[in-house]
């Protein structure tokens, strides 16, 4: 049987930054020691929404008014199942930020966010989702913490 998890991702904006999470409370953790947006798992039975509004309320304590889908990014890997996961952005929340269980969240300008620890691959979506691309839909291979290989479909371009 072919395993994929489905995921989400989201970068919330405020003030020309994005809420941004340092991955460094968990012991076993593949994004241990980078900056991710917010996100997860799709439980059970989830919509790619409703995992969205989830997560960010989760991890953030804040509730979406909001959001737009920007595309898919399709994760394969040597060492994990493949993973597609479905990326958002938003500026429309209210409440107020509590600690996070899985790291430290952050408000990043952008123009400072390629100087962080990130995945090389995300540095490729990060850029399109800051220039406003209409939507990303990018296949990023792999091999251990490496890039090997990038599709990006949107383009055309394989």
């Amino acid at each position: 049987m072919i395993r994929m998890k489905n995921t989400t991702l989201c970068y919330i904006e405020k003030d020309d930054k994005y809420l941004m999470l340092l991955r460094n409370k968990k012991e076993k953790d593949v994004n241990k020691g980078k900056w991710i947006g917010v996100g997860g798992h799709f439980e059970e039975g989830e919509s790619p929404v409703e995992c969205l509004i989830r997560e960010v309320k989760e991890e953030t304590g804040l509730t979406l008014l909001d959001y737009c889908f920007r595309g898919i990014v399709t994760f394969v890997s040597n060492e994990c199942e493949t993973e597609y996961m479905h990326l958002y952005t938003t500026s429309s929340f209210e409440g107020e930020i509590k600690e996070c269980d899985e790291g430290q969240l952050e408000w990043i300008k952008k123009a400072d966010i390629m100087a962080l620890n990130l995945w090389d691959g995300d540095r490729i979506f990060l850029k399109e989702l800051m220039n406003n691309k209409s939507l990303i839909d990018l296949k990023l291979i792999y091999e251990g913490d490496k890039l090997v290989r990038t599709e990006n479909y949107r383009e055309g371009k394989v």
